[in-house]
Parts: structure tokens; C-alpha cells; sequence
């Protein structure tokens, strides 16, 4: 409950017409909601009160014409004040304001303004001048307006600047990660091709050796009909040689056995006196003798023991 409704009774009972006057009732804020309900209160005055600041509400009352906040302690205007279109007068007498809000340049009905004794920005108060007639104050008016629409062009500008800034660094980082992934691709398709030949270079080199470990059968098999047919394989001994020196050795054999028997005979038994055996044992002596000696008979027995 405000100051104002506590001492007066309802807003509705201040309204006079269509202007209502809460000046001079020790208002520490303003009683938006109550004042929503009154569209027909385009005058409205709260001079002489204690208000600090205005709540971001008051913008909403866009059926204002005329506004007196002169004589109270506001050191800031709501960012979205422009909302008040309708707005043509606007007393801003004796308040702590150093600069105005940029939506101030969206008043376009605005037609009188008072900025005097406010400890305003000098590039501001320079605009404004002073507010001493009717004149000078539409004048103040005309050239804030104009002002503000300049503030808020350079705002605008610098904004837009801002945001070219931001488009073209935005532009160098997508740039940069679209290089880092071409890159990153670039370099997997290097590595999966390296993998691939080298995959492709094992499989050759297992099946090169799978066709080596092939031949060297085929090889073989080959070479062994080649030997029987192309080149000149080994002749065996004939067979013949073999058994005739087989018939021989049983031969010499025999003889031997023969004649060994006869020597034994004529030199153990008592045949020995015989004239037969006196000349078989001098035979035998003299041969035994010349054989010692006769390459034919070492050639038999080296045979024979080779056998």
C-alpha cells in the first residue's frame, strides 16, 4: 500500500477528469498497478516526491500524455522508457539524472522536455540548454530527440560493428576447425591407406610364399619323370657280370676247397709219403709262393672282402 492511497483513499478518487495529481504525498515508489487500472489518467503528476528510481512497469503505461517527475530523486530513467510513445510533455525538473536511456530517441510525440538542474553528461546538457519559456522548451525536446536518434544510431553502428567483429572471428574458428577436420581426415586417410598397403604387402608376401611352398612339389614331381625321360639315369650293373663273377668266386672257391682239401690230405694224412703228394706239396710250395706275389690273386681276394 502506498502513501498516496493511505492518505487519499483510492487513485480513483484523485482523478479529475483526465489528469491525476499524486504530487507532494512523500512517494517512495509508484503505484503502477493502480495506475494500469486508470487509462483514462493521460496527466499524470508525481512531482515533489521521494522516487529514486522508476520500476520497469511504468513503461507500460503508454496512455500517458503528460508526465511531471520533477523535484524527486531519480538518477536513472527504465531502459525500455521509449515504450511511452504516446508521451508529448515530460518534466524531469530537479532529479539526479546524468544521462538519458537510448529508447529515449523512440518518443517521436514528444514535444516539451525540462533537463534543468540535473547534474547531466556536458555533451548532453550542451544539447538540452536551457528550459526557461514554452520555446526554449520544445526546443530542448526537438534537439534531445535528435541527439538521442544520433546516440542511438552510433550505438546501432558500434553494435553492428560488434557483431561484424564477431561474425568474422567466428568465421576464422569455424574455418580453423574445418581445416583441423580436413586435417584430422586428411591424416586417418593416410593412416588407413598406410594400414591397407601394408595389409595388401603381407597378404602378397603370405601368398608368394603360399605359391613357393606350391612349386617346390610340383618341382619335384616334374624333375622325376624328367630323369627318367630327359636325362641319362644310372645303369645298373648288368646283371650278367654279376652272376658271372658270382659263378667265378664259387669256382675258385670250390678249387680252393679242392685243393685245400688235397693239401691237407697229402700233408696231414699219411699220403704225404706218397709220390703223388711229394710233387702236390712241392707245387703247392712253389705256386704259393709265385701267387704271393701275383696282382690276380689280390685283386680276387680285395673282391672277395669287398663282397
Amino acid at each position: 500500500m502506498t502513501k498516496a492511497s493511505s492518505k487519499g483513499g483510492s487513485l480513483r478518487d484523485k482523478l479529475d477528469g483526465n489528469e491525476l495529481d499524486l504530487s507532494l504525498n512523500n512517494l517512495n515508489e509508484v503505484p503502477v498497478k493502480e495506475l494500469a487500472a486508470l487509462p483514462k489518467a493521460t496527466i499524470l503528476d508525481l512531482s515533489c516526491n521521494k522516487l529514486a528510481t522508476l520500476p520497469s512497469e511504468f513503461c507500460g503505461l503508454t496512455h500517458l500524455v503528460k508526465l511531471d517527475l520533477s523535484k524527486n530523486k531519480l538518477q536513472q530513467l527504465p531502459a525500455d522508457f521509449g515504450r511511452l510513445v504516446n508521451l508529448q510533455h515530460l518534466d524531469l525538473l530537479n532529479n539526479r539524472l546524468v544521462t538519458l536511456p537510448v529508447s529515449f530517441a523512440q518518443l517521436k510525440s514528444l514535444k516539451w522536455l525540462d533537463l534543468k538542474d540535473n547534474p547531466l553528461d556536458p555533451a548532453l546538457a550542451k544539447v538540452a540548454g536551457d528550459c526557461l519559456d514554452e520555446k526554449q522548451c520544445k526546443q530542448c525536446a526537438n534537439k534531445v530527440l535528435q541527439h538521442m536518434k544520433a546516440v542511438q544510431a552510433d550505438q546501432e553502428r558500434e553494435r553492428q560493428r560488434r557483431l561484424e567483429v564477431e561474425r568474422e572471428l567466428e568465421k576464422k574458428r569455424e574455418a580453423k576447425q574445418r581445416a583441423k577436420e580436413a586435417q584430422e581426415r586428411e591424416l586417418r586417410k593416410r593412416e588407413k591407406a598406410e594400414e591397407k598397403e601394408r595389409r595388401r604387402k603381407e597378404y602378397d608376401a603370405l601368398k608368394g610364399a603360399k605359391r613357393e611352398q606350391e612349386k617346390k612339389p610340383k618341382k619335384e614331381t616334374n624333375q622325376a619323370p624328367k630323369s627318367k625321360s630327359g636325362s641319362r639315369p644310372r645303369k645298373p650293373p648288368p646283371r650278367k657280370h654279376t652272376r658271372s663273377w658270382a659263378v667265378l668266386k664259387l669256382l675258385l672257391l670250390l678249387l680252393l676247397f679242392c685243393v685245400a682239401g688235397g693239401l691237407v690230405a697229402c700233408r696231414v694224412t699219411e699220403l704225404q709219403q706218397q709220390p703223388l703228394c711229394t710233387s702236390v706239396n712241392a707245387i703247392y710250395d712253389n705256386a704259393l709262393q709265385g701267387l704271393r706275389s701275383h696282382e690276380i690273386l689280390r685283386w680276387v681276394l680285395q673282391t672277395d672282402s669287398q663282397q
